[in-house]
Protein backbone atom coordinates (compact mmCIF):
# COMPACT_ATOMS: atom_id res chain seq x y z
CA UNK A 1 0.00 0.00 0.00
CA UNK A 2 2.42 2.53 1.01
CA UNK A 3 4.41 2.06 -2.72
CA UNK A 4 0.72 2.63 -4.26
CA UNK A 5 0.53 5.77 -2.24
CA UNK A 6 4.06 6.60 -3.06
CA UNK A 7 3.16 6.27 -6.29
CA UNK A 8 0.16 8.26 -7.05
CA UNK A 9 2.03 11.04 -4.61
CA UNK A 10 4.72 10.83 -7.49
CA UNK A 11 1.65 11.55 -10.15
CA UNK A 12 0.85 14.66 -8.51
CA UNK A 13 4.06 15.91 -7.75
CA UNK A 14 5.09 15.78 -11.09
CA UNK A 15 1.63 17.55 -12.55
CA UNK A 16 1.79 20.30 -9.75
CA UNK A 17 5.70 20.78 -10.54
CA UNK A 18 5.41 21.20 -14.23
CA UNK A 19 2.47 23.52 -13.66
CA UNK A 20 4.12 25.88 -11.87
CA UNK A 21 7.05 25.44 -13.67
CA UNK A 22 5.80 26.91 -16.91
CA UNK A 23 3.94 29.48 -14.43
CA UNK A 24 6.84 31.01 -12.85
CA UNK A 25 8.35 32.14 -17.07
CA UNK A 26 5.56 34.63 -17.37
CA UNK A 27 5.78 35.61 -13.99
CA UNK A 28 8.81 36.73 -14.68
CA UNK A 29 8.42 40.13 -15.57
CA UNK A 30 6.81 41.17 -12.13
CA UNK A 31 8.70 42.10 -9.02
CA UNK A 32 10.79 39.48 -7.15
CA UNK A 33 8.79 39.61 -4.23
CA UNK A 34 5.28 39.16 -5.82
CA UNK A 35 7.01 36.13 -7.95
CA UNK A 36 7.99 34.55 -4.72
CA UNK A 37 4.62 35.08 -2.95
CA UNK A 38 2.96 33.58 -6.02
CA UNK A 39 5.39 30.44 -6.39
CA UNK A 40 5.40 29.78 -2.88
CA UNK A 41 1.71 28.21 -2.63
CA UNK A 42 3.72 25.40 -4.83
CA UNK A 43 5.09 24.45 -1.88
CA UNK A 44 1.63 24.52 0.04
CA UNK A 45 0.24 22.19 -1.94
CA UNK A 46 3.32 19.67 -2.21
CA UNK A 47 2.92 19.56 1.85
CA UNK A 48 -0.68 19.45 1.28
CA UNK A 49 -0.66 16.15 -1.34
CA UNK A 50 1.71 14.19 0.41
CA UNK A 51 -0.30 14.43 3.55
CA UNK A 52 -3.01 13.31 1.23
CA UNK A 53 -1.52 10.83 -0.65
CA UNK A 54 0.88 9.10 1.89
CA UNK A 55 -0.09 10.04 5.63
CA UNK A 56 2.78 12.53 6.67
CA UNK A 57 1.05 14.65 8.83
CA UNK A 58 2.99 17.26 10.99
CA UNK A 59 2.76 19.32 14.22
CA UNK A 60 4.99 22.22 14.77
CA UNK A 61 6.29 22.94 18.18
CA UNK A 62 7.77 26.33 19.05
CA UNK A 63 5.55 28.22 16.79
CA UNK A 64 5.42 31.18 19.36
CA UNK A 65 9.21 31.88 18.86
CA UNK A 66 8.99 33.41 15.84
CA UNK A 67 6.94 36.09 16.49
CA UNK A 68 9.68 37.07 19.77
CA UNK A 69 11.49 38.17 16.89
CA UNK A 70 11.67 41.38 13.95
CA UNK A 71 12.31 39.51 10.59
CA UNK A 72 14.24 38.75 8.85
CA UNK A 73 16.50 36.04 10.68
CA UNK A 74 18.67 33.51 10.26
CA UNK A 75 17.22 29.75 10.32
CA UNK A 76 19.48 26.45 10.60
CA UNK A 77 17.45 23.81 10.40
CA UNK A 78 18.31 19.42 10.78
CA UNK A 79 18.86 18.20 7.27
CA UNK A 80 17.07 14.98 6.64
CA UNK A 81 14.78 14.87 3.74
CA UNK A 82 12.96 17.20 0.93
CA UNK A 83 10.20 17.63 3.04
CA UNK A 84 11.16 20.44 5.13
CA UNK A 85 12.75 22.03 1.95
CA UNK A 86 9.34 22.69 1.07
CA UNK A 87 8.13 23.19 4.50
CA UNK A 88 10.03 25.63 6.23
CA UNK A 89 10.43 27.93 3.12
CA UNK A 90 5.95 28.25 3.47
CA UNK A 91 6.51 28.61 7.12
CA UNK A 92 9.00 31.46 7.28
CA UNK A 93 7.66 33.18 3.87
CA UNK A 94 9.89 35.40 2.42
CA UNK A 95 13.03 32.75 2.79
CA UNK A 96 15.85 32.20 0.99
CA UNK A 97 17.35 28.93 0.70
CA UNK A 98 21.00 27.59 0.00
CA UNK A 99 21.01 24.90 -2.90
CA UNK A 100 23.02 23.16 -5.56
CA UNK A 101 23.03 25.38 -8.50
CA UNK A 102 22.47 22.45 -10.83
CA UNK A 103 19.06 21.76 -9.21
CA UNK A 104 18.17 25.13 -11.40
CA UNK A 105 18.91 23.39 -14.58
CA UNK A 106 16.22 20.70 -14.02
CA UNK A 107 13.37 21.47 -16.37
CA UNK A 108 9.69 22.96 -14.80
CA UNK A 109 11.09 21.58 -10.86
CA UNK A 110 14.63 24.25 -11.35
CA UNK A 111 11.98 27.11 -13.55
CA UNK A 112 9.92 27.40 -10.71
CA UNK A 113 12.59 27.21 -7.43
CA UNK A 114 14.48 29.78 -9.69
CA UNK A 115 11.57 32.51 -8.61
CA UNK A 116 11.71 31.21 -4.71
CA UNK A 117 15.09 33.76 -4.80
CA UNK A 118 17.42 30.76 -3.55
CA UNK A 119 21.36 31.20 -3.36
CA UNK A 120 22.29 28.73 -5.92
CA UNK A 121 25.97 27.16 -4.99
CA UNK A 122 28.62 25.59 -7.40
CA UNK A 123 29.69 22.62 -4.53
CA UNK A 124 32.78 21.58 -6.75
CA UNK A 125 34.52 24.84 -5.52
CA UNK A 126 33.59 25.06 -1.96
CA UNK A 127 35.90 28.07 -1.10
CA UNK A 128 33.72 30.38 -3.45
CA UNK A 129 30.80 28.50 -2.66
CA UNK A 130 31.29 29.83 0.64
CA UNK A 131 32.05 33.07 -0.59
CA UNK A 132 28.84 33.17 -2.39
CA UNK A 133 27.11 31.73 0.56
CA UNK A 134 27.87 34.90 2.72
CA UNK A 135 27.65 37.68 0.10
CA UNK A 136 24.23 36.56 -0.96
CA UNK A 137 23.10 35.61 2.72
CA UNK A 138 23.81 39.27 3.46
CA UNK A 139 22.20 40.72 0.62
CA UNK A 140 18.81 38.33 0.79
CA UNK A 141 18.72 39.55 4.61
CA UNK A 142 18.90 43.64 3.41
CA UNK A 143 16.60 42.65 1.14
CA UNK A 144 13.61 41.80 4.05
CA UNK A 145 14.22 37.55 3.10
CA UNK A 146 14.74 34.95 6.02
CA UNK A 147 17.75 33.27 4.63
CA UNK A 148 17.28 29.34 5.74
CA UNK A 149 20.08 27.06 5.62
CA UNK A 150 20.91 23.52 6.48
CA UNK A 151 24.16 23.69 8.61
CA UNK A 152 25.40 19.82 7.45
CA UNK A 153 25.35 20.80 4.14
CA UNK A 154 23.33 17.69 3.10
CA UNK A 155 20.75 15.45 4.12
CA UNK A 156 21.57 12.52 6.67
CA UNK A 157 19.89 9.90 7.93
CA UNK A 158 17.91 10.10 10.83
CA UNK A 159 20.20 9.21 14.09
CA UNK A 160 23.05 10.26 12.37
CA UNK A 161 24.76 13.74 12.71
CA UNK A 162 26.72 15.61 9.73
CA UNK A 163 29.43 17.93 10.46
CA UNK A 164 28.06 21.87 11.32
CA UNK A 165 29.26 24.43 8.95
CA UNK A 166 30.01 27.86 10.70
CA UNK A 167 28.37 29.95 7.76
CA UNK A 168 24.96 30.66 9.17
CA UNK A 169 26.19 31.87 12.54
CA UNK A 170 28.96 33.99 10.72
CA UNK A 171 26.55 35.69 8.07
CA UNK A 172 24.14 36.06 11.42
CA UNK A 173 26.82 37.60 13.22
CA UNK A 174 27.91 40.17 10.65
CA UNK A 175 24.70 40.84 10.05
CA UNK A 176 23.43 41.16 13.35
CA UNK A 177 20.15 39.08 13.30
CA UNK A 178 19.15 35.99 15.72
CA UNK A 179 19.18 32.53 14.88
CA UNK A 180 16.12 30.10 15.04
CA UNK A 181 17.22 26.91 15.23
CA UNK A 182 14.74 23.94 14.09
CA UNK A 183 14.93 20.72 14.76
CA UNK A 184 12.71 17.50 13.35
CA UNK A 185 12.07 14.09 12.58
CA UNK A 186 11.14 14.25 8.84
CA UNK A 187 13.42 11.56 7.83
CA UNK A 188 11.77 8.95 9.67
CA UNK A 189 8.85 9.57 6.93
CA UNK A 190 10.23 10.90 3.67
CA UNK A 191 14.38 9.49 3.28
CA UNK A 192 17.39 10.98 1.93
CA UNK A 193 18.18 11.13 -1.86
CA UNK A 194 14.61 11.88 -2.75
CA UNK A 195 13.37 8.58 -1.89
CA UNK A 196 10.44 7.49 -3.62
CA UNK A 197 8.88 5.92 -0.86
CA UNK A 198 6.90 7.66 1.79
CA UNK A 199 5.76 6.31 4.95
CA UNK A 200 2.90 7.52 6.61
CA UNK A 201 3.46 9.04 10.15
CA UNK A 202 3.52 11.84 12.44
CA UNK A 203 6.43 14.49 11.36
CA UNK A 204 7.36 17.22 14.53
CA UNK A 205 9.11 20.12 13.53
CA UNK A 206 10.55 22.15 16.87
CA UNK A 207 11.53 26.26 16.58
CA UNK A 208 13.69 26.70 18.94
CA UNK A 209 13.88 30.20 21.07
CA UNK A 210 15.72 32.90 18.90
CA UNK A 211 19.94 32.38 19.97
CA UNK A 212 21.13 35.89 19.93
CA UNK A 213 24.75 36.49 18.36
CA UNK A 214 26.08 39.12 21.04
CA UNK A 215 28.71 38.37 23.20
CA UNK A 216 29.26 34.66 21.02
CA UNK A 217 32.17 34.23 18.72
CA UNK A 218 30.62 32.15 15.23
CA UNK A 219 32.05 28.72 16.91
CA UNK A 220 30.26 29.07 19.84
CA UNK A 221 26.75 29.89 17.64
CA UNK A 222 27.32 26.67 16.37
CA UNK A 223 28.11 24.77 18.63
CA UNK A 224 24.75 25.81 20.74
CA UNK A 225 22.88 25.70 17.72
CA UNK A 226 24.00 21.99 16.99
CA UNK A 227 23.67 20.68 20.58
CA UNK A 228 19.96 22.31 20.54
CA UNK A 229 19.09 20.70 17.54
CA UNK A 230 20.47 16.96 18.17
CA UNK A 231 19.20 17.07 21.93
CA UNK A 232 15.76 18.03 20.25
CA UNK A 233 15.81 15.59 17.88
CA UNK A 234 16.95 12.67 20.50
CA UNK A 235 13.83 13.83 22.92
CA UNK A 236 11.47 13.65 19.38
CA UNK A 237 12.39 10.16 18.61
CA UNK A 238 12.40 9.01 22.07
CA UNK A 239 8.72 10.15 22.21
CA UNK A 240 9.57 12.75 24.85
CA UNK A 241 7.79 15.90 23.23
Amino acid sequence: MAHFRSFIFLLGYTLFTTVYGVLSLPLKILPARTQHRIIISWTHIIIFWVRISCGLRYRVIGKENISKVDMPVVILSKHQSAWETFFLQGLFWPASTVLKKELLKIPFFGWGLASLRPIAIDRSNPRSALREVKEQGLKRIEQGNNLLLFPEGTRVPIGQRGKYARSGAEIAKTAGRPILPVSHNAGSCWGIGGSFLKKPGLITVVIGAPISVDEKDTRQLTQEVEDWIESTLEDILAERI
